[in-house]
């Protein structure tokens, strides 16, 4: 079963797009409390996200050394597969919801709302499996994430995140055949910076030169978006229901360790 996010977020996009955001935020300003009061459970969610990273990097070592595709896969491992701190651009998500439309061109809008959404959606997934990590003993890092993965279950939320990542790169994907944005994207930098939106203006541009430089070479971004929907649809539908013990030793080879 795929979850079809383009109607989800289409959903969401008739409603206040700045209640969508803050409440997004909202959530993920919740569960970083919840973490950083527990050391121990804070500690566990920096490994998860660590482990995602690696298994990305190793699901997708052939487009990382890709003239054509290498900074799609770096840009996609370092703003939604990376462990990085999104503290500030979350602080400037929300500062920004009450004003977007006035801020941001119009067509930045959903892009916005669905990098929101996924993030929340994110954030608490992670915080689920961090949570189950913390009861498992000192087995090895493949075998803990399997575990932790099946006891949280939640697959349409798993099969949703995927979708939903897939329509920001497709949404990312469209920005770039907007005539005049990416003109429009480097006037606001002034203004942004004055905003105090400085990191979100770079992700908006990252994401934008990224998507422009793709598709302006060979199959461009739907072969990228299809081969990431295609290889995590497969990680999802194993880590769900292969043998444990075959999907604890595929997870340990991508990780390099051991087994």
């Amino acid at each position: 079963m795929v979850i079809n996010a383009h109607h989800f977020l289409a959903k969401l996009g008739q409603m206040d797009a700045k209640n969508i955001i803050r409440d997004a935020i909202t959530r993920v300003s919740a569960q970083r409390q919840t973490a950083a009061a527990d050391p121990a459970l804070s500690q566990a969610v920096s490994h998860i996200k660590r482990i995602q990273a690696t298994r990305f990097s190793a699901s997708y070592a052939d487009l990382l050394r890709s003239d054509q595709y290498k900074e799609a896969a770096l840009f996609f491992l370092e703003e939604l597969y990376s462990e990085k701190d999104y503290t500030l651009r979350d602080a400037q998500f929300a500062r920004i919801a009450g004003a977007l439309e006035r801020v941001f061109p119009h067509q930045v809008v959903q892009t916005a709302v669905s990098m929101a959404q996924l993030h929340g959606l994110t954030e608490e997934l992670d915080l689920a499996m961090a949570t189950q990590w913390r009861l498992f003993g000192d087995a090895d890092d493949a075998s803990n994430y399997v575990r932790a993965w099946r006891a949280v279950g939640r697959r349409v939320d798993r099969q949703l995140q995927l979708s939903a990542v897939i329509e920001v790169g497709r949404e990312l994907d469209r920005l770039t055949r907007t005539p005049g944005l990416r003109l429009t994207l480097k006037m606001m930098r002034g203004p942004a910076a004055l905003a105090e939106l400085g990191s979100l203006q770079r992700f908006l541009e990252s994401g934008f030169d990224t998507f422009a430089a793709m598709g302006r070479k060979g199959q461009g971004a739907d072969f990228f978006l299809n081969t990431v929907m295609d290889r995590e649809s497969g990680v999802l539908n194993r880590l769900f229901d292969a043998d444990a013990v075959a999907c604890e030793t595929e997870l340990a080879h991508l990780l390099g360790q051991p087994r």
